[in-house]
């Protein structure tokens, strides 16, 4: 992922000028992240180191969705249907 394409992703979910580590910025730098990755797999079904860090980055969502479902039940839905997320 590129630095402008990261950039691009925090303003479009940022609470507020400065906002880069709330869940929902997190949460949307992991699910393009996590595409890409997929991606990659796709070419390479062998790469195993790829394919751990994956389900590594999956488990994260899962905690900051769940923390998110807790904690803010607007924003959690919110997330769900921009970022086209299945829970």
């Amino acid at each position: 992922m590129k630095r402008s394409d990261k950039k691009k992703i925090i303003s479009k979910h940022a609470q507020h000028p400065k906002d880069t580590g709330s869940a929902k910025v997190q949460i949307a730098i992991l699910t393009e992240r996590i595409q890409e990755v997929q991606g990659h797999l796709k070419d390479h079904p062998k790469d195993n180191h790829s394919r751990r860090g994956l389900l590594m980055m999956v488990g994260k969502i899962r905690k900051l969705l769940n923390y998110l479902r807790l904690n803010n039940k607007d924003n959690y839905e919110e997330v769900l249907k921009s970022l086209k997320i299945r829970k």
